[in-house]
Parts: C-alpha cells; sequence; structure tokens
C-alpha cells in the first residue's frame, strides 16, 4: 500500500516520463492490433459466406505467405475440410495487390489437373478475402523433407513424374508456375503430390515481350530471370532441376550463406555434384541446369532421360516416407501376423506353437529373399549393357496420331465377321508358328478394324465381361538379366536376354521352361538343374518383388483354365509413351505409361476380343466384330492408332 500511495502522489514533473510510457504503450498496442489484423479475429472463428450462407469453421494455420495465411476450414453442414487462403483486405489495399490476388484467382479457377491443387471456390466480406483450396492432409515436400534431411531416387522419381504432369498441363495452357519449390508442392492423404500457390503464375508470352520482373525464390531462380531476360517454360525446368537436387542433397544447388554470392553461382550456374548420386541422376540435373536455356530438356525428354526409364519408379508409397525411407523390398510382417504374435503371447499352448511355426516361416522366406539377392550378383544371363535396373511402369503417354479412316457405320455384322477371319487365317498350329507371322497377322487384323470402324461417341452397350489372361503387373530388368511380368492368373514369367522363357506357375512349385518356341520342358523348384539356378533365382526374385511391391494394373481376374496351352510373352517393345507385349497365342498388350491405360486384344474363338481398361483400372471387353459395326470413341481408337503403330515399329 506504501508502493502505492507513494506513486499516487508522484510529482508533477514525472508527468512527462508517464507521458512518453503510455504513448508507448499505445504504439505497442496499435502494432499489435496491425499484426492481428493480418489474420482472422478469434472473433471470427466461424466464417460465413453471405453469397451462399454456407458456414465454416476456421481451424488450424497450415501455412503463411507474404499477403495471406492458411487455415484449415470445415464446412459446418457437410464437414468438408478445405485448405483456406484467408488475405485481409488491409494487405491487398493498394489496386496492383488487390489485382494481383484477382488474376490468382481467375488463373488458378480455371485449372482442372489431378496434380493441381483443386480450386473450389472464393468469398470475401468486410474484413477479408477467403479462398477454398483443395486439402492436402501431409502438408508439403517441404515438410517431408525436413523431417527426412534426404529422398530416395524412387521417392524422387515418383514424385518429379507427378510434379512433370502437372507442369506438361500448365505449359500446354501457356501458363508459367515461377515459383516452383518444395513448399508450393502439396502431398494428400493418398500421398499424391498437387502443384500449388500460383501467386506469382502468369501467362507465357511472345519471347519480345516476356515479363522482366524478377520474383520467386532466390535459390531456385534460373540465370535469365537473375539477368531480366524474361521468364520461359526453361526456367520451369531449372527450377525443377534445382528441386531433383534439394530432394536428393538435402539442400539447393546454389545455397550459400549470402544472397550476393547465391546469385553469382546462379548466373555462372556453379554448383557441386557429388560422386555420391548416380551418374544418371547426375546427367540428369547437369542438363536441367544447364545456363543456356535452349540447353535444357523438355519435359518430355526429362521422362525419357536414363534416371526414369533405368531405375525403378513406385506406384504408390506409404505414408509412413512422410518421416522415415521406405523399404521396396522386404516387406514388414502384417498387422494380422502382429495380432497373432500378441495373441500367443497371452493365450493357449496352441496358440503359441502356432505363432512360432509362423515366425519361423517368416525368417525362412526373408533369408531365402536374402540370398536370392546375394545370388543374383552371380547370376550372369545374356551380354547385358552396364546401367541400372529399370523396374515398374515408365514414362509418360503423350498424344496419339490422328486416325486413319471413317466408314459407313451401317455395314453389316456379317460382311465385317468375314473381313476378320480373312485376316487372321486359320488358328490352328498359332503356337508354333514364328513370331514375325502372329505379328502380320495382327497388323492385317487392326489395319482392317481401324479402316473400317464407323467413328461414334461412347462405347457399345456390350461388355462381355470374359476371362482371358492378361499381364498384370511387369518389371524391366533388360539392362542385366531380361523382361519380367505376372498374369492375371498368378503365372509369372521370364523372357531373358538370350532369347529363353521361363514361367514359375501360380502354386510356385513348378518352372516350365523354353528354349524354343513351342518346346517346352519343366521341373520342380525343389530339384532345379544346375545349369538353371541362375534363371531360376532371377525368377523368384522378380517374382517375389512384383508381388511385394506392385499394384494390380486393372479389375479384369482370370480363373487358372488347365485345359488352355500355356501363354508365354514372344516380343516386347517399349517407345516413349506405351509398353507392347505380344504373346504366343497371339494376345496382344498395350500399356499407356501416364494414365495406366491398357488395351488388350485376344482370341476369342473365330472372332477377337478388345478389352480396354481405363485410367480407373475399370475394363469392358467388346467382341471386334461389334466394334467394328459400332465403332468406338476417339478415347479408344487413338489407343488402337498407336498399338498399331507399335506393331509395325516391331515388324520393321
Amino acid at each position: 500500500m506504501d508502493i502505492l500511495r507513494n506513486i499516487a502522489h508522484q510529482p508533477t514533473n514525472n508527468s512527462k516520463m508517464c507521458e512518453q510510457t503510455l504513448n508507448k504503450s499505445c504504439e505497442f498496442q496499435k502494432k499489435k492490433a496491425e499484426e492481428h489484423s493480418q489474420g482472422p479475429t478469434e472473433t471470427s472463428r466461424i466464417i460465413t459466406d453471405s453469397a451462399t450462407g454456407k458456414c465454416y469453421c476456421r481451424g488450424k494455420v497450415m501455412g503463411k505467405g507474404g499477403f495471406a495465411k492458411c487455415y484449415e476450414l470445415t464446412d459446418l453442414a457437410t464437414g468438408k475440410v478445405y485448405a483456406a487462403k484467408i488475405i485481409p483486405h488491409t494487405r491487398v489495399s493498394k489496386p496492383h495487390q488487390r489485382e494481383k490476388i484477382d488474376r490468382e484467382i481467375e488463373l488458378h479457377k480455371a485449372l482442372h489437373h489431378k496434380h493441381i491443387v483443386h480450386f473450389y471456390q472464393h468469398f470475401e466480406d468486410k474484413d477479408n478475402i477467403y479462398i477454398l483450396l483443395e486439402y492436402c492432409s501431409r502438408r508439403s515436400l517441404a515438410h517431408i523433407l525436413k523431417a527426412r534431411k534426404v529422398l530416395t531416387e524412387p521417392e524422387v522419381r515418383y514424385y518429379l513424374r507427378q510434379i512433370m504432369s502437372g507442369m506438361r498441363y500448365l505449359h500446354e495452357h501457356k501458363i508459367l508456375h515461377r515459383d516452383l519449390k518444395l513448399g508450393n508442392f502439396f502431398v494428400s492423404e493418398s500421398m499424391e503430390l498437387k502443384v500449388g500457390d500460383f501467386g506469382l503464375a502468369a501467362r507465357l508470352e511472345p519471347a519480345g515481350s516476356r515479363r522482366k520482373t524478377i520474383c520467386g525464390t532466390p535459390n531456385y531462380l534460373s540465370p535469365e530471370v537473375l539477368n531480366k531476360q524474361g521468364h520461359c517454360c526453361e526456367s520451369d525446368v531449372w527450377a525443377l532441376g534445382c528441386v531433383m537436387y534439394t530432394m536428393l542433397l538435402g539442400k539447393p544447388p546454389f545455397e550459400t550463406t549470402n544472397l550476393k554470392e547465391t546469385y553469382r553461382c546462379i548466373r555462372e550456374a556453379r554448383y557441386t555434384l557429388p560422386s555420391t548420386l548416380s551418374l544418371p541422376a547426375r546427367q540428369l540435373i547437369a542438363s536441367m541446369l544447364s545456363k543456356s536455356p535452349q540447353d535444357r530438356p523438355s519435359l518430355e525428354n526429362i521422362l525419357t532421360h536414363e534416371f526414369f526409364t533405368q531405375g525403378f519408379t513406385p506406384e504408390h508409397i506409404p505414408a509412413s516416407c512422410c518421416h522415415s525411407a521406405p523399404d521396396f523390398h522386404l516387406s514388414s510382417p502384417t498387422k494380422s501376423f502382429i495380432k497373432k504374435a500378441a495373441a500367443a503371447l497371452f493365450g493357449s499352448k496352441k496358440e503359441k506353437a502356432k505363432y512360432y511355426k509362423s515366425l519361423n516361416k517368416l525368417s525362412r522366406e526373408e533369408d531365402e529373399i536374402y540370398k536370392l539377392r546375394q545370388d543374383l550378383s552371380n547370376a550372369a544371363i545374356g551380354q547385358p549393357p552396364c546401367s541400372q535396373a529399370s523396374e515398374d511402369e515408365k514414362l509418360p503417354a503423350g498424344k496419339s496420331v490422328a486416325v486413319v479412316m471413317e466408314e459407313n457405320k451401317q455395314q453389316s455384322r456379317d460382311a465385317v465377321r468375314t473381313i476378320v477371319r480373312g485376316s487372321l487365317g486359320s488358328t490352328e498350329g498359332l503356337e508354333d508358328s514364328s513370331a514375325t507371322s502372329t505379328v502380320t497377322s495382327l497388323i492385317s487384323v487392326m489395319k482392317s478394324c481401324l479402316e473400317k470402324m464407323p467413328k461414334a461417341s461412347d462405347f457399345p452397350s456390350e461388355n462381355l465381361g470374359l476371362n482371358f489372361l492378361w499381364v498384370t503387373k511387369w518389371v524391366d530388368y533388360s539392362n542385366k538379366y531380361g523382361f519380367g511380368y505376372q498374369l492375371s492368373n498368378h503365372v509369372v514369367g521370364v523372357l531373358f536376354n538370350n532369347g529363353t522363357h521361363m514361367s514359375l506357375l501360380s502354386d510356385r512349385k513348378t518352372v516350365h521352361y523354353y528354349a524354343d518356341l513351342g518346346q517346352c520342358s519343366f521341373f520342380s523348384t525343389t530339384d532345379v538343374p544346375e545349369q538353371f539356378s541362375s534363371q531360376v533365382t532371377i525368377l523368384k526374385y522378380l517374382s517375389h518383388y512384383m508381388e511385394e511391391n506392385l499394384m494390380d494394373g486393372g479389375d479384369v481376374t482370370a480363373a487358372v483354365d488347365t485345359s488352355r496351352p500355356p501363354l508365354y510373352l514372344l516380343q516386347w517393345l517399349k517407345s516413349d509413351r506405351a509398353l507392347m507385349m505380344l504373346f504366343n497365342d497371339g494376345t496382344f498388350q498395350v500399356n499407356f505409361y501416364q494414365d495406366h491405360t491398357k488395351v488388350i486384344l485376344s482370341r476369342l474363338n473365330q472372332d477377337h476380343l478388345l478389352t480396354y481398361i481405363n485410367e480407373e483400372r475399370v475394363s469392358t471387353s467388346y467382341s471386334l466384330c461389334t466394334l467394328l459395326a459400332s465403332g468406338c470413341p476417339d478415347e479408344l481408337r487413338h489407343r488402337l492408332d498407336y498399338a498399331l503403330n507399335m506393331l509395325l515399329q516391331k515388324a520393321d
């Protein structure tokens, strides 16, 4: 109380000091209020779109930018969660600032691609502008790299493919992103990558009138941008090279202790490529970080580079990759196995015995796979070139060529059947015919089909839904051993570089060996002739790999039919857009890389069965006669035309 009393009776000559203190306090409060106004106030936790009447609940902050903060925003009526970019009006009070936001909204809402963050809607109230975007629960690649430090090459290929898919869409629509970096690549719940943040994006202008503004993130700027020569598609490719480098090595290529030195290194394209990186990775980064834009590869050329074609790319990666390195080879015990272990520890003697039996089996399997890996180094099949292995589906699909002809849709089914039969010839003895005659026959059938089939906007109503054999998984190890695949009846085959073929039947106990077309010998996996031990090792290893790591390519299943002759691969061919596989019974399959669509032509009595597996892995099957009479949409027609071109290429 004495202290308070003394303060209350301070001499009046201290009034100036009190006034100064009060002024400082007011300034502090004013500054806090301004900082607080940069984002929604606590009283605006419930946000209402006055135009639609929808109410949203604002959640936690997901990120911050130059003008805005990004929040989780939940639709109170539906429970749907969005990523909301909330921009206070106070931050865009100047005309040019508001124009920038309006340009971003106009550009982003016109984009529709699975690897670009989806734009839902925007609205505003008296305080803020709200942009509702696709919610990516795994945040960004920047967050993943922060936890992981570096990423593996298969992961980098997985992410880069998706980034380039989005980039190609943007460039085809004459849009430059201009701020490609790890923090702008967002990751969904299912570990799919989405390119986002179009605050600096701009439409591509002719060379003479390109924007000269230096914008973007310093470590990712290209020499031509720093030199104010303007942005171009090649500037985005440069940034992609920086992204690839950063993912593999944990830091950007031109990062230094000061910005001036960083810019000098960028202008000179001066950086180091450690020998710890694979040779293809070093070569690809070096090409993307070429000083001259004209020397950088296009997105299509990047995807045909050896880094992608000679290296494994997973079709999916687990969410655990957000915090720990994946193991793409050995699988860990399943949840059901763990449950059994728990039951054994606390259950009966019978349960314990069952558990230990399972444990011993698992140990034996892992030991066998380890041994297989060791044996691979000693397996010598054919004369392979020296390069890395290439596994799983590769390279993106591009645009196909135009369709050849349009004919009268009224052509009768009988006349069409005559055309097909005339092209096929006899079905007897096909397994004993040469691969060349099989290709020739297929070319004749497909030419007749494309020349006579009318145009149509829809698929025929017929969907046969028959069982047939097709390739559900494949792995290209031809740089060392051969080409492996798994059929829909779970038979695994390998066409080796020396021309021989080996199949592991679905019982995983029997091996079929083909030294020549139509000549088969077989033996048990427990009694392998010494001269085949290396090939069986490779066969078993690829079988395990595909079973554990690759996903089926469609929804068509096949019952095991022991009455039909064994199916085995005659020839295969890879282009920059698709994989072609030709089998001994005339089955012809083409897998398109980017969208994972597939076209399969197989025998159906005296006709052909054509099956199309779309992007959703859903299949439809039609007799070729039906398609010839009714036609099909361009979606399938273009793929058939490309498949024919691949056959013609193989024939040549």
